[in-house]
């Protein structure tokens, strides 16, 4: 329990960014602790329990988001909402938080690969090489989806923003 308390709702959130949908997140998230805790005997120590737990998420919310897709019951979650302070003015604070929820929201309407590349290299802080073994392309290969995966993100918020 203590091992699930310290890492779930990080789990959670990886999962929730490629799958995009909350229940679904939760799902995997739980479905990849049972995995984990079933293969614990597979676990070397070469890398830290958070970073294999993560693989382990990272690898079942792809595969769960490609079955969801190939049934078309993928659900998108489009909510900003704005929090202002007393005097009706929005923080700092709170600027930053609605530029970030900006950034994510138009990741959402990236080509699959572009956003799960990106969130991988961006948000979970895997390099190329990782996440070219991840989503089986080679590093050539991660590095141009990449690339292109930012200038797409940028066109996007540009034009919607």
């Amino acid at each position: 329990m203590e091992i699930y308390n310290r890492y779930y709702r990080a789990m959670y959130n990886t999962s929730l960014r490629i799958v995009k949908n909350r229940a679904e997140a939760e799902d995997v998230m739980q479905e990849s602790f049972l995995n984990a805790f079933t293969k614990l005997h597979t676990f070397k120590g070469e890398v830290t329990f958070g970073s294999w737990l993560k693989r382990i998420v990272i690898n079942n919310s792809i595969y769960h988001y490609r079955k969801q897709r190939k049934n078309s019951e993928v659900a998108l979650d489009d909510i900003m909402y704005k929090v202002e302070d007393n005097n009706g003015v929005a923080s700092d604070h709170v600027f930053t938080e609605l530029k970030a929820q900006k950034v994510m929201e138009t990741m959402k309407r990236l080509k699959d690969n572009y956003r799960i590349s990106l969130t991988l290299h961006l948000i979970e802080g895997y390099d190329y090489e990782e996440i070219g073994t991840i989503m089986n392309m080679s590093y050539a290969n991660t590095r141009t989806t990449i690339s292109r995966a930012k200038e797409s993100l940028r066109k996007k918020m540009i034009n919607a923003y």
